[in-house]
């Protein structure tokens, strides 16, 4: 039984190995990289064979995303906080009662009081509210250019794939002595590159 299992692993993985040389040397085509990135992040560079790249893609996706959402929380609970010390403001009713948001979102061991009182307080709440109204903007941006540059990442490492870069390519810089028409001499540097 054993041996049979044996024989039927190898002919199942010989066709397997032979398959995959034949693709190893085929180049990927450019435009199908950067649809499949399109469609679900990292997979051109899944596409391309470029498994290095993908920790660097995901991470940056989820830094991104991290940032959206802790700014996204900040932002909104600062305008929570806002909109109900305004509208307790309005009614005369604020209070130091722990529940409200705008109690909440105060430092620790602050109060009403010394942040400045109701109207100091809900400057500063809307400042913050702007604030992180503008750092998730920028985290949302952030997530747009990191998606564009996997696309582009994609889309030139498959370009890229069949590009030589041969051990023969060299660039040597020799002193030499020059003359001219009136055989006068003069030094240089000459510059060879060799493909």
């Amino acid at each position: 039984m054993r041996r049979l299992l044996f024989i039927v692993f190898i002919c199942l993985s010989v066709p397997v190995v032979a398959q995959q040389d034949s693709i190893r040397y085929q180049a990927p085509d450019p435009i199908k990289a950067v649809w499949l990135g399109a469609i679900f992040p990292g997979a051109g560079q899944i596409y391309n064979r470029s498994y290095w790249k993908l920790p660097i893609v995901y991470s940056a996706f989820m830094g991104c995303g991290y940032a959206i959402s802790w700014t996204h929380n900040r932002y909104s609970n600062y305008k929570i906080a806002y909109l109900d010390l305004y509208k307790d403001v309005q009614a005369g009713t604020v209070s130091e009662d722990a529940s409200k948001s705008y109690i909440a979102v105060i430092p620790d061991g602050y109060d009403l009081n010394r942040v400045g009182g109701a109207s100091t307080w809900m400057n500063t709440l809307k400042n913050r509210q702007s604030t992180y109204r503008r750092y998730r903007d920028y985290s949302i941006l952030a997530t747009v250019i990191v998606y564009a540059l996997s696309l582009i990442d994609a889309y030139v490492d498959a370009q890229l794939f069949d590009y030589d870069i041969s051990p023969n390519l060299s660039l040597n810089i020799e002193p030499q002595i020059y003359y001219d028409l009136q055989h006068q001499r003069s030094a240089e540097i000459k510059l060879a590159i060799q493909f």
